[in-house]
């Protein structure tokens, strides 16, 4: 099944595995492709059969309730990301030669001919926020672009709707890779790697062969941070084209082909002439907001990218400058009494939790949640000196205290024993009676929010509803 022309999809018959917000709109591009379409489904909730009325609609066969069983005559399974590859669907079509491919993968072959370069990012943290600074880069330099894949506009629209692109500033999960066997973009990151959806992958391996994926075929650079090894090891591993290259990030002083941090101006050693002796000034620290460590690594992951795709140094600086993060990452809701509130409620592991504690130097910690499997003893070691005091929330809120306990014994710790919404008033509460005057408490749970909070924002409101009730 090759290039995606409507001759090629013509009765073909699909299996979509998940409605969900991949599996609707690739369900409705196949159909209109002319393939015959049937979509399966674990649940069979009121959201489900309202989603399989508008696809049967079109003409497309919808079972709910039953996302294990192969459909008689599939030619291919285009499946949502979230499935695990244990599911007994993918057993039945390995078995039976039936071909699997995710929604990523089905943009990269429904591509028009001539269609946008594009640029991917990948990693544990970070990924949305260096997308979205990238995009602001590409526009800064005059490029028709979108932040697309995980965030802002679907691949699928991307590459069918009519509007023309560029290039595409691509956000890939590690999902998403692992069902995209043929994507091969202009130029890829991997921020970092740390332990993420083990139960998905199975091992910290599968998981980082996974998001190796992203480097392969590239054609002009592979981004790496000089400070995770593990990143660097993927592209020692992927093949590449011929004369691409790999580009390191640092928040140091950058040799060649890296980018780095000098005197608090971003500067490019790896896209210039004579990058032995020269190096191109890009932007100051100061442009990039918030201008906390491993945000000013994600402004050059992005700066690297960009300049991949020969974008001039003026839009890197315009491009940062221009940029507005996301709400809940890192953001600043208020200062009382010389203490400043901060939301970091998409710090929803570990890895993310290390990096915002390390951007404050004395951090009344608000943190707990789901915790997904993770441990805690290498996070609370890390940020030990940094604690004023802790305050924890959550169902497993308890493996955090233990870590406290071992690592961090002199901190005071508050532990909540509530896991319902209100707890966050409480909280912070508790909070300001821990913080002094030049502290930071600071939202950053390093778990994930569904045994309290509809979704992280959610949590993140609560948090900052909570400081303005503190302010009144």
């Amino acid at each position: 099944m090759g290039s995606g022309q409507v001759t090629d999809w013509q009765g073909k018959h699909v299996t979509v595995a998940g409605l969900g917000v991949s599996g609707v709109p690739a369900a409705k591009a196949l159909r209109g492709l002319g393939a015959k379409v049937t979509v399966v489904n674990d649940g069979d909730d009121a959201r489900a059969r309202e989603q399989a009325a508008e696809l049967e609609a079109l003409g497309v066969t919808v079972r709910l309730g039953d996302g294990d069983t192969l459909p008689d005559g599939t030619e291919l399974i285009v499946t949502a990301p979230g499935w695990k590859p244990d599911k007994p669907l993918f057993a039945a079509a390995d078995a039976a030669g039936v071909p699997v491919w995710g929604d990523v993968e089905l943009a990269w072959r429904l591509r028009k001919p001539g269609a946008a370069d594009w640029l991917a990012v990948t990693g544990t943290n970070g990924k949305t926020t260096t997308v979205q600074m990238l995009a602001s880069i590409l526009e800064a330099a005059g490029l028709r672009t979108a932040a697309v894949g995980n965030i802002g506009v679907s691949l699928l629209d991307a590459v069918l709707g009519d509007e023309e692109y560029d290039v595409l500033a691509v956000e890939l999960s590690s999902y998403q890779l692992h069902w995209a066997p043929s994507l091969r973009a202009h130029s890829a990151a991997v921020l970092n790697l740390a332990p993420d959806h083990l139960d998905w992958h199975g091992s910290m391996e599968a998981y980082a062969k996974d998001k190796g994926r992203v480097y392969e075929g590239n054609r002009i650079a592979c981004v790496y941070n000089t400070a995770d090894k593990a990143t660097e090891d993927l592209v020692r591993e992927a093949d590449v084209e011929e004369g691409c290259r790999a580009v390191g990030f640092t928040l140091g002083t950058p040799g060649p082909s890296q980018l780095g941090v000098v005197e608090g101006i971003l500067v490019d050693r790896a896209f210039v002439e004579n990058r032995h002796k020269n190096a191109q000034e890009l932007a100051e620290v100061a442009d990039v907001k918030p201008a906390a460590p491993h945000n000013i690594a994600n402004a050059l992951a992005a700066a690297a990218l960009a300049r991949a795709y020969g974008v001039p140094a003026s839009a890197v600086r315009d491009g940062l400058r221009a940029f507005t993060p996301d709400a809940h990452r890192i953001a600043h809701v208020a200062d009382l009494d010389g203490v400043a509130y901060v939301d970091d409620s998409k710090a929803t592991n570990t890895h993310a939790a290390q990096a915002s504690l390390a951007a404050y130097d004395s951090v009344v910690w608000i943190a707990g949640g789901l915790a997904k499997g993770a441990t805690f003893d290498e996070l609370v070691a890390d940020a030990a000196k940094r604690l004023r005091g802790a305050v924890l929330i959550g169902r497993d809120r308890e493996l955090i205290r233990e870590a406290l306990a071992r690592h961090a014994p002199e901190v005071p710790v508050v532990d909540l024993g509530r896991t319902d919404t209100g707890a966050m008033l409480e909280a912070v509460q508790e909070a300001r009676q821990l913080a002094r005057p030049g502290d930071t408490v600071l939202l950053a749970p390093a778990c994930a929010s569904m045994d309290m909070f509809a979704n992280y924002n959610k949590r993140g409101d609560a948090f900052a509803q909570a400081v303005r009730e503190l302010g009144a």
